[in-house]
This record gives structure tokens, sequence and C-alpha cells, in this order.
């Protein structure tokens, strides 16, 4: 049997850890579905056809509509600001894909006006997404930490250069968006590298998130048997000696 502590450590890393791993699935959902599909030839002819798109769109928002929800749920429960700036995050990410198909079905009729609105929202939920990394899922960027933009507990102290280069790989490949701008005919050769890139983000990710819930547990007394009381304990030998002293 496990003890109430354990238990609440069981329950939060399942919640924060399994669903981000669905978000770096979602660009590759299109693409993945193509693959089974006998007919493709192009795989963009094939799964960016105007029929076609709407399912894909679907798809790719349940992950972010699940954890808008929960966000939306434990604000209420706990009135916590941070849950719904989380909100935000999911809900500018359904903002972004939604006008990237837009982009795709309608982005040779419509002047470019699809194209100008996908950039826009691209920008903002890559610089949303990176933020909230940083100051809440990595908690990054303490100021009088020892090392500079970091935070002042750190677990692999030995290798300190590679929380830079995590913090730089993600900003950079939060703007992976970029990739998918130029007209290129290999369209496979492009997906792959892009979800390739996505992968190896989430994986660095994984490993500096768990750090930060680790230690998080152990501000909060999570994972540690012995809880301090709020009251001290008084030496009785130093009280016997008092009263002897008194006696004397």
């Amino acid at each position: 049997m496990s003890s109430p502590q354990q238990n609440t450590s069981m329950a939060i890393v399942p919640r924060f850890f399994s669903s981000p791993q669905m978000f770096s699935l979602v660009p590759r959902d299109k693409f993945l579905s193509s693959a089974y599909d006998p007919a493709v030839q192009d795989a963009w002819a094939t799964c960016g056809a105007e029929s076609h798109w709407v399912p894909y769109f679907v798809l790719a928002m349940l992950p972010f509509l699940v954890r808008f929800v929960q966000s939306v749920r434990r604000y209420r429960d706990s009135k916590l600001p941070s849950h719904l700036i989380n909100a935000g995050k999911y809900g500018m990410g359904m903002v972004y894909y939604f006008c990237y198909y837009i982009w795709r079905r309608d982005g040779e009729t419509d002047g470019g006006a699809s194209f100008i609105l996908w950039c826009l929202s691209a920008v903002i939920y890559a610089l949303y997404g990176c933020a909230w990394d940083f100051a809440m899922d990595w908690s990054i960027c303490k100021p009088r930490a020892q090392y500079p933009f970091l935070r002042r507990e750190l677990v692999y102290t030995s290798q300190i250069p590679l929380y830079y280069v995590a913090a730089v790989t993600n900003f950079l490949i939060r703007f992976l968006w970029v990739f998918y701008i130029p007209s290129w005919p290999y369209f496979n050769i492009r997906s792959f590298i892009s979800g390739l890139l996505e992968m190896l983000r989430r994986v660095v990710w994984n490993f500096y998130r768990l750090e930060n819930e680790h230690l998080g547990n152990m501000d909060q007394y999570r994972i540690t048997r012995e809880v301090p009381l709020p009251y001290s304990f008084d030496n009785p030998q130093h009280e016997d000696d008092d009263d002897e002293e008194d006696k004397v």
C-alpha cells in the first residue's frame, strides 16, 4: 500500500507528462495518415485536398481541446490565474492550427490574407509556448541564480552547458513553422525533417520538465517521509538543568 503523498505524486506525473507528448504528434498526423492510403502518390495532393482537411483539423484539435478544458476546470477549482494562462496557450494552439489549415485550403485564392493570418498566429503561439516552457515547465530565467538565466536549484549540475543548449534549441524549433513556407516539391522529406526535430525537442523537454517536477515535489514535501512540524521540541535535558539551578 502507498501513502497519500505517494498517491498524490503518482497522480501528478501522468497528467503533465502524457498530454504534451500528443502535441508533438499533431503536425505528423496528416502525413502519417496519408501513408496508409494505397492511392497516395503525392502526399500533399492527397492529404491537402479540400475534402480531407476537416478530419485532420479535428484530429489535431483533440489534444489541445482536452488540455484547454482541463486547465479551465483547474482554474475553477483553484482560482489560480496560472491555469487560465495555460488555457490561453492551448487556445492559441487551436487558433494556430485553424489558420494553418485555412491557409493550405484557400491560400491560392484569397490574395494572401490567410497566409498573413497564419504567420501572425504562428509567431504568437511560438512565443507563448516558449515563454511557458521557460517560466513554468522548466522554471528557468530566475533572478539571482548561480548560473545566469537558469534556476537556483539544479539536478544536472555536471551538465550546465546543456541547459543553455536545450533552451536555445527549444526556442528555435518552436519556430519550425517557417519550414513550411517555401513551396518545396519534396513534401515527404520536409515533413520527415520537421517531425524529427519536433520529437527531439520533446525528448529534451521531458528531461527538464521532470527535473522541475522533482524539485517541486521536494519543495512541497511530496517525496519525503519527514515533514517539519510548525513548532520545535524543547530539549528535556536543558529543562532539567534549569530546574536544578533554580533549586540551588
